[in-house]
């Protein structure tokens, strides 16, 4: 692929930004930097400030374009501040940068950037609006709670089978109604098989024998206290 020279620029006001974790590196053009009399690259901070200053900057210099770099998290800011203070920010995907030629040794990441930008020669990121990041989050926050609940969930079945109390293999769900009922009253302290049989639900295929032999082990406070641990992990995660 040829690199277009100058008089092809599609974005000649565009901006390129290295995101970081606690500072990012910005490229403007020259020729705007060369009006405003200062130097074409400069870091700034990540704080929120160092970003309304940044939007600020380029602003004050007539950039109106800015490509941004997908690192991990740490672009969301970036391109919030950037997107609220009026500028048209693109999300670009790091690799790209690699497969287009011609890049000499002492360039800079954001001055590639910039200069692809310019050259009209990436592609911007699909980001959503607003209101589907918000559902988005909340979605996501919503499958880590639920990965998190399983996991607490798998503790106390290990804790429960390091006791001998086999409550698996006599409910298919040992945290629906009746398991619930019995894991719950064996943290409040009751240790009587044929007791805690009683809470069998109705629907159950096995009787509250079954349940009554499946619950006679050996009550070991070390595995107690894992099981009540896990049980409160369980409940602060369902609110």
């Amino acid at each position: 692929m040829a690199m277009r020279k100058r008089d092809d620029e599609v974005f000649p006001n565009a901006a390129g930004i290295d995101v970081g974790a606690s500072s990012h590196w910005v490229a403007v053009p020259r020729h705007l930097a060369e009006q405003a009399g200062c130097e074409p690259v400069r870091e700034l901070g990540a704080m929120t400030d160092d970003l309304h200053a940044l939007a600020q900057w380029l602003l004050s210099l007539g950039v109106d374009t800015v490509a941004l770099e997908s690192t991990g998290v740490y672009w969301i800011p970036v391109y919030e501040v950037l997107e609220q203070r009026g500028l048209t920010v693109w999300l670009v995907d790091a690799r790209q940068l690699k497969y287009v030629p011609g890049r000499k040794s002492d360039v800079l990441d954001c001055q590639w950037l910039q200069k692809l930008m310019s050259l009209g020669l990436l592609r911007a990121a699909w980001r959503p609006g607003n209101e589907v990041c918000v559902v988005r989050a909340v979605v996501r926050q919503r499958e880590v709670l639920l990965t998190e609940q399983a996991n607490w969930v798998q503790r106390m079945q290990k804790a429960l089978v390091q006791m001998n109390l086999q409550l698996s293999e006599v409910l298919s769900d040992v945290m629906g109604m009746t398991g619930q009922a019995i894991v719950r009253a064996i943290v409040a302290g009751e240790r009587d098989p044929q007791v805690l049989a009683r809470h069998r639900y109705g629907r159950i295929k096995a009787s509250e024998r079954d349940i009554e032999r499946a619950l006679t082990g050996n009550w070991r406070e070390e595995h107690l206290f894992v099981l009540t641990q896990a049980l409160a992990m369980f409940d602060t995660l369902a609110q």
